[in-house]
């Protein structure tokens, strides 16, 4: 017991979890190294030596990489012209937009009066400063310009990783998920989408550590990079009502809105037209590849009785579909006994808005990974997800190589690719009701089973709650009960 004058000790290291004990899919695994961990063992407050948790999954990322690199060495190798990307499956978009966007004349071709870039300002200039230090006196341009791109990935990948251990909490294990994730391996290297992962999880990160400000920031440049961070701000403010403390939510969302504004808005007054080719162009564009829309289209160009959704209807019923989603996320976590991790929240927000957009490019899959093992880190259903996802990237490769066939006999049919994109959408379905069901019954939850509450909740955690919509209805007598009480 400490003097009321002194400071009060400092808590030792806690005590982490070893995977091969709490996750049963992997204990199945373990019988040909003598079985799980010794339950006398102490990880996390032994000294590993050299290989810590972060070293070892920093190598296991570093590995991940080199395959990233070795999917895509057939187009490195033999090039990206004719129908190489979609038979060797190592399609890119870094290759065609180097040449078909002006990068190999004018490096900042998008930063023009009359430039035509699809893709938000800064990712715009991500890929412009990427093209202004590849040398002109280079034979193969384009090859260098997609390896420079590669090796950024693979660092912002290390990036997301770190982040992902900093924030398990005792669970830091979790983190090889993403270190080897053959979603990430495979569909990474396709667009820039891996800087506004990286951005988004040290928003998360920030957050966790009460660094509300700072989180704002980069929640805010994730923005700047893809627009799905952005959705991160409905689950902290679900939270911020949960538990009353609305300045947090108004601190970060505040701050990331007026960071998108300021990266945003000297594009938009020296270059108006350039900056509104990426919004006319997000909502002209019809129904994108492996998205339901695609599908369902694929299927009625089939059968003349079955009516085809135009560019305008997908972003009208995808714009309600999301904002319906958004509606019961927000009453789930309202309504839930305790209060939900952030982590969780998260998960379903962007996987919702990821099933009813109007694209579902395959490097989305990027976008949901770190979030599921924040939200429900569980090998099995982890494993099950990434197979599904090999067979549609590959199934989606193959039938755009079917329409250039000589064969149409022998080509990929129509039919599998259908089938494919419903088994992703279905299985990604699967794993957001998984998710919703460990909100309700915290008991199913992996993070909350090793005794932690919400390693990610910042400002929140510890807080008592203000609002819920238990507390609302009547019957309110019957609100929640103690965690871990079984009853």
């Amino acid at each position: 017991m400490h003097e009321p004058n002194q400071p009060p000790p400092r808590r030792g290291p806690l005590r982490i979890t070893v995977p091969s004990r709490a996750d049963g899919f992997l204990r199945q695994f373990t019988a040909l190294i003598g079985g799980p961990l010794g339950r006398r063992s102490d990880p996390g407050r032994i000294d590993p030596g050299f290989f810590s948790v972060e070293r070892v999954i920093i190598l296991m990322t570093t590995l991940g990489a080199l395959l990233m690199l070795l999917a895509k060495n057939p187009c490195r190798i033999n090039g990206w012209g004719g129908n190489n990307p979609y038979l060797y499956a190592c399609y890119s978009d870094w290759v065609p937009l180097f040449g078909a966007r002006g990068f190999a004349e004018n490096p900042w071709a998008p930063f023009s009066s009359s430039a035509e870039f699809e893709y938000p300002v800064l990712m715009s200039a991500v890929a412009s400063a990427v093209a202004s230090i590849v040398p002109e006196s280079v034979a193969n341009r384009s090859l260098l310009y997609f390896d420079m791109n590669l090796v950024l990935v693979a660092i912002l990948w290390m990036v997301t990783v770190l982040c992902t251990v900093r924030m398990a909490g005792r669970r830091p294990w979790d983190a090889a998920m993403v270190a080897i994730a053959p979603g990430i391996i495979l569909a990474g290297s396709i667009n820039w989408d891996m800087w506004a992962v990286a951005l988004l999880a040290a928003g998360m990160l920030a957050f966790a550590r009460k660094h509300t400000v700072l989180a704002g920031i980069l929640i805010g440049l994730g923005a700047a990079m893809k627009i799905y961070p952005f959705f991160i701000l409905g689950a902290i403010l679900v939270l911020a009502i949960r538990t009353g403390r609305l300045k947090t939510f108004w601190i970060t969302g505040g701050t990331a809105a007026a960071t998108w504004v300021l990266v945003n808005l000297p594009y938009a007054l020296a270059f108006p037209k350039s900056f509104m080719h990426f919004f006319s162009f997000s909502s002209e564009r019809g129904a994108g590849l492996s998205s339901f829309w695609h599908a369902w289209n694929v299927v009625a160009a089939k059968n003349p009785g079955m009516p085809s959704f135009e560019a305008e209807q997908i972003s009208r019923y995808g714009l309600v579909l999301f904002f319906l989603c958004c509606v019961g996320v927000a009453l789930l976590g309202l309504y839930s006994r305790r209060t939900p991790r952030l982590g969780s929240m998260a998960f379903l927000i962007i996987a919702s808005f990821v099933m009813v957009n109007k694209v579902y490019s395959p490097q989305f899959i990027v976008w949901l990974i770190p979030l599921f093992v924040l939200a429900l880190p569980r090998w099995r259903e982890f494993v099950i997800w990434m197979l599904v996802e090999i067979a549609h990237f590959y199934g989606l490769w193959n039938y755009l190589d079917s329409f250039s066939a000589e064969d149409p006999h022998k080509a990929f049919p129509e039919a599998g690719y259908v089938v494919l994109v419903l088994a992703h959408m279905i299985m990604l379905g699967y794993l957001m009701y998984l998710v919703a069901r460990s909100i309700l019954d915290p008991r199913r939850d992996p993070i909350r089973a090793v005794g932690q509450d919400d390693p990610l909740a910042g400002e929140f955690a510890g807080l008592p709650e203000k609002t819920t919509l238990r507390s609302l209805w009547p019957g309110a007598a019957k609100r929640q009960q103690p965690a871990g009480s079984g009853k």
